[in-house]
Order: C-alpha cells, then structure tokens, then sequence
C-alpha cells in the first residue's frame, strides 16, 4: 500500500494494489508519502495506543496533538496485510483519537498537515 499527495491542492490517496507511476493530480506528480517512526519534534505526531478488550484506543502522539485550524491531524489509518484498512479522517476542530478492531501486527498511520506521515506496529 502507498500514499500519495498532490504538492498543489492537497489531495492524498491510497493505492492498495499495483504500481501505477506516474500518479498525477493538477497536472504534477503526486509525492509518495514515506512515514515517520520517531518524533524528535515539540509536537507528538507518533501513534499511541492502548489495547482493551477486543479493541485499540488509538490517539494520536501521548501528548495531545493540537487541533488548530492551520496545524491539525487529518486521518489515522490501521492497515494489516494489504487486506485490512480502517480510515477515521478528522477535522480540525475534532479530538485526534478513535477506536479501532484491535488486530496485533498491524500499523497505525496517523497524518499531520504540517509535519507529513507517522506510524507504529501494534504490538
């Protein structure tokens, strides 16, 4: 699976299967998104979690990410396997955080608009 963004208005999509190059939108190539594991940055963008029962409690970073209208977390993604996809897209003014089927082994994606793609493996 791979993301891509349009560098002029923003679109972002996913190709869960083939390799289609290039991928264009507004007459340019759109960027792959390639992900962040570790957040040296003020701001926490890596994906927390917690497990309980048979489901994960996803948010985004242990210290809550802001939701400003101009710097906000636009979705988190769980992935498994290319045959597993759970999108909660968000907006600005909304908590970064959701509830998903817990499935160990799988990814956590979580997309910033200023600061581009995290993710981390469930456990």
């Amino acid at each position: 699976m791979k993301i891509y963004k349009c560098p002029i208005c923003g679109n972002i999509i996913t190709i869960i299967e083939g390799n289609i190059k290039p991928i264009t939108c507004c007459g340019v190539d759109m960027e792959e998104l390639l992900e962040n594991t570790v957040d040296a940055s003020q701001e926490k963008h890596v994906p927390f979690y917690e497990v309980k029962d048979d489901l994960i409690l996803v948010k985004v970073g242990e210290v809550e990410h802001p939701m400003e209208e101009d710097h906000y977390i636009q979705f988190v993604m769980l992935t498994k396997d290319d045959d597993l996809l759970y999108i909660k897209k968000f907006n600005f003014n909304e908590k970064s955080e959701f509830k998903f089927e817990y499935v160990k082994g799988s990814k956590i994606y979580s997309y910033c608009n200023k600061h581009g793609l995290w993710s981390k493996i469930v456990q």
